[in-house]
């Protein structure tokens, strides 16, 4: 996985309003208070302690009334934030080392038992993910006992046999220009997508590139609308799917 774009971004200013608690053995920030509706945050590679992320969260739990988790799935490690914008510290973030110590079957049986815990405390359940956490959603879409639905923004890591195998809704958060959700993929998605007989929605973004909705720069005016614009996609689709 080659990837820059996976790396860099801007960190939002904000401070949120949820707690810090578990998810399992693992830590989790947690936003919300709803006992019938969750949504679970699988991160990119900035986990569960990226401010983005759990400023994110709290919109959620407010305007899709929801309990939010953020949990670790990176087993308490933690990439410095300030490689979003520092070049130095990009430059020294070694990705494919960290994707693997943090690969798919590395990762997978800590997220399904999150998920697994989830279904158990409420009555519908809701994944999205960002960049690395698409593929997971995915793997939980390919049962429905695991997920109530699914939203995924600027996929990465995605197995076209992941996208075969969705049983639950799912919507698809997709900038014009990703290289990791590369224009091949998109239009394997199109075409695969009917096929499985669920419901599904795709939301393009033009313009804009991988990583908007999770770093964009809100400095930006065009960045700034579509990071919104899909925030706003994914409450409506949770909306939808959990009430």
């Amino acid at each position: 996985m080659s990837c820059e774009n996976c790396k860099t971004g801007f960190k939002w200013n904000g401070t949120p309003t949820g707690k810090e608690s578990t998810l399992n053995n693992a830590k989790a920030y947690v936003a919300g208070d709803s006992k019938e509706a969750a949504i679970v945050i699988i991160t990119d590679i900035f986990g569960w302690t990226l401010p983005n992320i759990r400023i994110l969260a709290d919109h959620y739990a407010k305007e899709a009334n929801a309990t939010v988790y953020v949990p670790d799935i990176f087993d308490g490690e933690v990439v410095d934030p300030d490689a979003l914008s520092d070049p130095e510290k990009a430059k020294n973030f070694d990705l494919g080392a960290f994707l693997n110590r943090h690969n798919k079957e590395a990762r997978w049986p800590e997220i399904k038992a999150a998920a697994q815990t989830l279904k158990s405390q409420y009555s519908k359940v809701i994944a999205i993910g960002f960049c690395y956490g698409a593929w997971a959603c995915l793997k939980l879409a390919a049962d429905p006992s695991l997920i109530d639905a699914i939203s995924v923004a600027h996929p990465s890591m995605l197995e076209k046999s992941e996208i075969d195998s969705i049983k639950v809704p799912i919507q698809v958060i997709a900038p014009e220009n990703d290289f990791m959700f590369t224009d091949e993929l998109k239009k394997y998605t199109l075409d695969a997508l009917p096929k499985t007989g669920v419901q599904w929605e795709y939301v393009y973004f033009p313009g804009l590139q991988h990583g908007f909705a999770a770093r964009g720069n809100p400095n930006d005016p065009k960045q700034k609308a579509g990071l919104e614009r899909a925030k706003r996609s994914a409450v409506n689709f949770f909306n939808e799917f959990l009430h």
